[in-house]
Order: C-alpha cells, then structure tokens, then sequence
C-alpha cells in the first residue's frame, strides 16, 4: 500500500507487514518512506540511492543532499532515469516519532536491506540499474548486492566497505557509549564523529587556530559545536542510535561462506570508490578488496578520490566523483537515445 504523507517533502510510505529480522525476532509493522525522482517507474532504468548515516531520501530538488550529482543534466540525469531513494526505516525523516525505534540493536545492515528490497518488490522493481551509496549507505548498497546478485548491474559502494573492520567497529563503541551515558548525547557523539569524517590537514588548513572576532573560543570549537547543534535540532535520539549501530553489523559474510566465494555468484560490475585520506572506511581495506575481486573476475574497477577532506570528501569532492561516475552513467543514456 503506497500513501503520499508529507506534500512538503514529497514522501511516499509503503507498509511492510511481518517481517522477520536476522535475530530471529518479528516485527509485526514496519513503514518504509521513500522519494521518486526523475522518470515515472517502469519507463526507464532504475537507480537506487542509499543514503548514509545523517541523511535522508532527499538526494536531489530542494535541500538536496547530492544536488550536485544528480538531477537535470547532472551525472545521474533525471531526464533518463528513474531515482529511488528509501529512508532507514527509525531515520526519523517522516517527523513522526511513533516511528522510532527504540530496540535498536535488533537491527543489522541486512535487515535494512531486506527492508529496501521489499520496498522494491512492492513497487515491482525486479532489477535495478545502479545501487550507489556513500558511507553506511554503500555498506548497504554491498549488501543489497549480495541478496541478489542478478538483479543489480551496477553496484557503486563510496568511502565504504563490504565489512566493519575493528576500527570501524571501536568508534561506533564509543558513539554507542556517548549517546547512552551524556548529558548532551546527540551534540556530544557528534563532536566526536566530525573529526572521524576530516582529517587535521583540513582542519588545520581551513582554521589555522583562528578565534571569533571579538571572543575568546576558537573558531574550530564554534565550528564543532555548530554542528553538534544543528544536528541536535533535526535528529532523534533514538535515530541516532540506530544509525550509529548499524554501522558496526556491516558484514556481507556473516552466516554466509567467504569473501570470494559469495562474490564469485555476483554478476554485478563493481565500482569501488575510495577517499585517499579516509579515516574511518580506510583505502587500504577497499584497494585490498579490489585486488581479491580481481582474482576472480574482469567487471570490477577500484577508483580514488584525492582530498585532504578524508571521509566526507563523497559529500564535497563533486568534480571527482562526477568524472569516475560519467562513464557509468553516460553509456547508460547512449542506450536509452538508441533505444529510443
């Protein structure tokens, strides 16, 4: 069942009935909100876009988060695709609170997955064109992959991976532990989160110790503090503790068999986009992924954002991205125009 809620935002809500998580546990109602840009469903190939940990399915018109890669005449033209953007079920985009979940650690990458594919499914999407995500939404783009290896053509995972490593898994502890100990917990964890997402060559560069005019708090704390803040103003507690925790159950082999051997089913071209100077989902980890796949098929490519910026590069290194991903996309449209 489909219901447009939000007018403003232009949200539309599937019910999702009786769904089993990965732990065992049912969950007897689950509302997943999503947005469609672009193309009408059914009349032209289909990306989904998943969004990270502090987004949304707003991926493109007013206040878009990615208005820079997609739209009209953007890299992901609007004019030749249909854009499908679901929100986390919990994310807390829907401004109603009834639909937070409190019992978040019930819930894993997987599960979300699962969600999204439903979701898909109850719009009688079979295949997609493209998966695309940054951050936790590329975790979640590798493991929508994984469900369903031969309805995806493209997965494009950005500054993240098929796995939380350790570091990955110590830094979500310490959120974890911030959001339930805190007075302050959302403007507190997030202090702490910003400077996973730069590197001190950024911040360095771009403060340069400098204070406020007239004030004795350095501009670099006002800065932090702001976005703790601003945060605090549009985020739930109990969705930023989901959030936080699904980061950590990111796990493509988790009750499967390895690495290699899951891949070696998935037809998929594979894209991997790495942040040279990413702190949190490290290059490192993606390079040796890509060297693994590389051992077994020809249709995966490693890419590399050069940025002083570190994770959050996906978020400002635009003109870089937009290069790796025209390619992709542009062969996409000659079809269409042939087809046509």
């Amino acid at each position: 069942m489909k219901i447009t809620i939000d007018k403003m935002k232009n949200l539309e809500k599937i019910d999702v009935f009786n769904f089993d998580l990965v732990n065992g546990k049912r969950r007897s109602y689950i509302p997943l909100f999503y947005q469609t840009f672009g193309q009408p469903i059914g009349s032209a190939p289909i990306v989904v876009v998943n969004h990270a940990l502090t987004g949304n399915s707003t991926v493109t018109g007013v206040n878009g988060w990615w208005n820079d890669l997609i739209g009209e005449d953007k890299i992901i033209d609007t004019q030749y695709f249909t854009v499908i953007a679901f929100n986390i079920p919990g994310n807390g985009y829907d401004d109603n609170f009834g639909n937070l979940i409190s019992n978040y650690q019930d819930f894993t990458v997987r599960d979300i997955a699962r969600i999204f594919w439903e979701g898909l499914y109850s719009l009688k999407i079979e295949t997609v064109f493209a998966i695309i995500g940054g951050s936790l939404g590329g975790a979640l783009a590798w493991e929508m992959t994984t469900l369903f290896p031969d309805k995806v053509e493209n997965l494009i995972p950005i500054a993240s991976d098929w796995k939380a490593t350790d570091w990955v898994i110590a830094n979500v502890l310490i959120q974890d532990q911030i959001l339930n100990n805190s007075d302050d917990p959302i403007v507190d964890a997030r202090l702490h989160a910003m400077l996973l997402y730069r590197t001190p060559q950024s911040i360095n560069q771009r403060f340069q110790r400098n204070k406020l005019e007239n004030l004795s708090i350095f501009q670099i704390e006002n800065w932090l503090i702001n976005h703790g803040f601003k945060l605090k103003n549009r985020f739930r507690l109990a969705a930023y503790k989901l959030m936080n925790h699904l980061l950590k159950t990111n796990d493509i082999t988790r009750d499967r068999k390895d690495f290699l051997t899951i891949l070696q089913d998935v037809k998929t071209t594979i894209h991997i986009v790495a942040v040279d100077t990413d702190y949190f989902f490290i290059p490192d980890e993606n390079r040796d992924t890509y060297q693994q796949l590389k051992t077994i098929r020809d249709n995966v490519f490693y890419h590399e954002i050069i940025s002083i910026h570190g994770h959050d590069a996906f978020l400002i290194e635009f003109d870089q991205l937009a290069q790796i991903l025209e390619p992709i996309f542009n062969k996409q449209k000659q079809l269409n125009y042939v087809s046509a």
